[in-house]
């Protein structure tokens, strides 16, 4: 199983971008995506700093995106 990268807020709103999420709205600092065909909801933390693992894994994981997918987005 392949490691999970250090991420920024930036590159992990372009991985949703590209898996078909798009911005629904924003709440202080924190970006609601939704996915039109599924029907799924992600919050992503939008700070300057990288994001924690367990935090990247979380969104991916409600996203529906498997870490061995992950290398197809970029």
């Amino acid at each position: 199983m392949p490691k999970l990268p250090i991420l920024t807020a930036k590159e992990t709103l372009r991985i949703l971008q590209k898996a078909g999420f798009s911005i629904d709205h924003a709440t202080g600092s924190h970006y609601i995506l939704y996915h039109p065909e599924t029907g799924k909801r992600v919050t992503l933390p939008f700070h300057c700093k990288d994001l924690p693992k367990g935090t990247i894994f979380s969104i991916l994981k409600s996203a529906g995106i498997e870490k061995g997918d992950l290398k197809n987005y970029f």
